[in-house]
Parts: C-alpha cells; structure tokens; sequence
C-alpha cells in the first residue's frame, strides 16, 4: 500500500497498480481549458483488470472523480481532493464487426466515426462533431447535428466503485436531452453501437460537411469546453446569450466567443474562477433578459479557492 497524506486534505491507503499514480498532479494539462488545481492523486489504470483491483482494494469513502479527455471539462482552482481516476490508451481501442461498432471509453469519438467510415459503417457521422470521449458521451448523451448517443446506443459495461462490472442495456441510461439517469459511480468501460452499411465515400462526405460548418460556425482550435450551456426547451442558448448582450463579453482573458456565443473561451490566463464566473454571469443576464435559467453542459468540478466575484471582475 502507498500512503499520500502529506500537503493533501485527506490521507489515503493506496493498493498497489501497474499503472500510473501521480501525486499533486496538475490537472490543467488535462483540460482544453489549460486551467484547474491539481488532484491528490491522478490514477491511470494499466488495463481493466487494474482498474478494477485498485476499486476494490480501495479504502471505502475514498473521494473518487472520474475524466475523460478534458474537452468538456472545468476543473476549479482548488483542484479535486481524492482520487482522479482517467482512462487512457488501453481503454481506445475500436472493434467493428458488420453494422456493430464496439468502443473503449476512453476512445475519442472522432477516432469512432472515421473507423466506422472506413468500415463502409454509417449512422455514426455525427460523432466527428463531438468533441470528447465515449465515455464522456455516454455519461452525457452527446451529439451533434441531429443526432446523439442515444439514437446508436446498443449496450455497454460500466464498474461501480467497489470494482463490480455491471452489463447495461439502452434503457438503462435513462436518457434525455444531454443526460443520462445512471448513478454517477459507474466508471464506463466500453460501449456497442450499431449502424448501418453504407458506402465509405459517402459517409466520408458526410463528415466532411459537419467538419466544414463546425470550422465555419464554431470556434475550434482556441482553449474552450464546447457548448458551454444546453439548449432550453424549443430554444438556443446562443440565441438568448445573443439576445442578452453577452457576445463578446469578457472576465480576464475568459470571454463568450464572438464567432459563437455559447463558446466560452480561455484567451491565454484566464483562471477557472474567471471563466466560472462570466458564465455565472451570463446566466444572470439571459435569466433577467428571457426568464430562461441556462444549464451548464460544462462539467465543473474541484473546490473553489475562494467565493466567486458575481460583479464580474477579477479579484
């Protein structure tokens, strides 16, 4: 057993693994926000087996937070007390077999749909528009262009805390717009999707054209979390973001995308705290401007350093 304690909050008897431990480990590295605190302990599992032994060899109560890539992730200053547990490389691989497409966890969805492309499997496209990956999609019910997870969903595996592997229908997930219902212990393991066949140029196509008006509408390639808030019912956040003068608008170097105003983009120092806080704030403006409370689609996590400044100014 490895005993982390010291400079942390809590004190923690870690099992033995075959993957990596890293302690204070600086988590900005893995958001696309390039902000956040640092974990106790960062844990990547070797394999499956790994993950599981360590989840049940694992003191009870042991505060467990589990990320994906980062792309739809705000992880605060104060960091995260506990365990993060991440799933990398091991958990990518992507099995296609006819119409049925099987993914790790820890694959990105993009990688998902070109493999599906290339197979000559359709149904899939929607995926190269989703930043993330499946795990994080699963969670989430992700997509993109009129489709989601939901729609291509055939089954999955999951491993709760205690290390015990469960087998999980569609119907299971209880899913609805950006949700799902399932406990937040699960850990995804890997998913089955299923597609239909199709030709491999015109699928290719087809991505090519989300990935054009992606370029065209969003603002790729700068340090942003994807849709910042969800779409209300029957309305767009970007529309109402739009209609309460927060285009543009700034804390820091955090601001609401002028190329797409439900971006919200880190310009370069922005802290966690500054972006959480002009989101805060546009909720606050779209709320008095429509009446309409905007949810966060972000996932935000970690203690804060210190209360949020509601004006809007860096402290």
């Amino acid at each position: 057993m490895t005993t982390v304690g010291s400079g942390t909050a809590i004190k923690i008897d870690l099992p033995e693994v075959h993957g990596r431990l890293a302690f204070d480990a600086n988590l900005s590295r893995l958001s696309w926000f390039r902000t956040g605190g640092t974990a106790d302990v960062l844990f990547e599992p070797a394999d499956e087996a790994d993950l599981i032994r360590f989840l049940r060899k694992l003191p009870s109560g042991t505060p467990i937070t589990v990320i994906g890539v980062g792309s739809n992730l705000l992880v605060r200053d104060g960091g995260i007390r506990g365990v993060v547990i991440r799933l990398g490389r091991t958990f990518s691989d992507i099995r296609i077999r006819g119409t049925v497409v099987k993914a790790g966890a820890g694959a990105m969805d993009v990688h998902v749909a070109r493999k599906a492309a290339t197979a000559g499997v359709a149904g899939l496209e929607f995926m190269v528009g989703v930043p993330g990956s499946i795990g994080g999609a699963l969670r989430m019910n992700a997509g993109a262009y009129g489709s989601d997870i939901a729609d291509v969903l055939m089954h999955a595996r999951a491993v709760d805390f205690f290390g015990h592997v469960h087998e999980l229908d569609k119907d299971d997930f209880g899913f609805s717009y950006r949700k799902s219902t399932l406990p937040a212990d699960l850990i995804f393991l890997d998913a089955s999707f299923s597609g239909r066949m199709g030709d491999p140029e015109e699928i290719q196509a087809r991505m090519d054209a989300i990935m054009s008006e992606r370029a065209e509408s969003q603002p790729i390639g700068t340090r942003t979390g994807g849709s910042t808030f969800k779409n209300p019912d029957g309305r767009k956040a970007w529309e109402l973001i739009d209609a309460a003068g927060c285009r543009g608008l700034r804390v820091g170097d955090a601001e609401m995308s002028e190329k797409h105003c439900n971006f919200l983009i880190n310009h370069g120092a922005a802290s966690a705290k500054d972006i959480e806080t002009l989101g805060e704030m546009v909720r606050d403006k779209v709320k008095a401007t429509s009446g309409i409370e905007l949810e966060w689609e972000i996932r935000i996590v970690g203690d804060t350093d210190e209360p949020l400044n509601q004006e809007g100014t860096a402290q």
